[in-house]
């Protein structure tokens, strides 16, 4: 029997609030990734555009209304052999700062470039090195 493979097309948002960006940390539970720290954002539905999926997923997770720039990145990564993520990673802006998390999240952070390194976790933090996310002239 065969198993079928799928792909799933993610968004995130790199969302900026005076010099500092905004990470949310996964429940302990969640079956991919418990516990770990990411940016804000979540899966497309079918027949959703890309930016109105992003705007829909941060306000469902965290509350906030943004303003979605452009594109930053495109990866992706197998979470088992029959399941790929594709993340597309977009520079957002909010003129909001309160935060209200969904069950999804423990905690979230406002974070420093410093803090950013530190918290998520290294495949993330290589991939904002290799396309220039931290020297980013909105990130200041």
């Amino acid at each position: 029997m065969e198993h079928r493979k799928n792909i799933v097309v993610v968004l995130k948002g790199l969302i900026l609030h005076k010099g500092t960006v905004l990470i949310v940390q996964r429940a302990p539970d969640d079956e991919v990734g418990g516990g770990t720290w990411e940016l804000v954002g979540g899966g497309m539905r079918f027949g959703e555009e890309l930016e109105a999926a992003l705007i829909r997923e941060i306000e469902e997770e965290v509350g906030l209304t943004v303003t979605v720039k452009k594109v930053l990145y495109a990866a992706t990564f197998q979470t088992h052999p029959t399941r790929q993520v594709v993340i597309l990673t977009y520079l957002c802006t909010s003129e909001q700062h309160e935060v209200i998390l969904s069950k999804e999240h423990i905690h979230y952070c406002w974070a420093t470039k410093d803090e950013a390194r530190q918290l998520l976790p290294p495949a993330i933090v290589y991939d904002f090195e290799k396309n220039g996310v931290f020297s980013l002239a909105e990130w200041r």
